[in-house]
């Protein structure tokens, strides 16, 4: 099974809404050539919308992890939202949640970038 991705603009924030599993292969590897072809074409504000992720293994949070590194060097600003309760819990166990910046909703996390913007001005 396949991990799908949906890509939208919602003001001025790139928004991936992904759906099925994050795990070693196929799926790790097409999540990992969009986050970087996002990244490539100069998006800075990137928005994962993770509420349809059925699974993700370790090799799915290394590529998070990579994600969130290579849009960090590049200026960019990777943002989790509706994770699961589940996936919530992985991040926890796994001190990633202190790594993220993970949002109960896509709406607030897509404002959480206006309200960084807000307070630098």
């Amino acid at each position: 099974m396949t991990v799908r991705m949906t890509n939208s603009e919602v003001d001025g924030v790139s928004v991936v809404t992904l759906d099925g599993r994050i795990v070693l292969g196929e799926e790790s590897t097409s999540f990992r050539e969009k986050l970087k072809s996002l990244i490539a074409e100069g998006k800075k504000k990137i928005v994962l919308n993770m509420a349809n992720i059925k699974y993700i293994d370790s090799a799915g949070l290394g590529t998070l992890v990579a994600a969130h590194l290579s849009a960090k060097n590049h200026g960019a600003s990777v943002r989790l939202s509706n994770l699961g309760n589940k996936f919530h819990e992985v991040l926890q166990i796994t001190k990633l949640l202190t790594v993220f910046d993970v949002y109960d909703t896509e709406a607030s996390a897509v404002s959480s970038f206006q309200s960084l913007l807000a307070a630098s001005n």
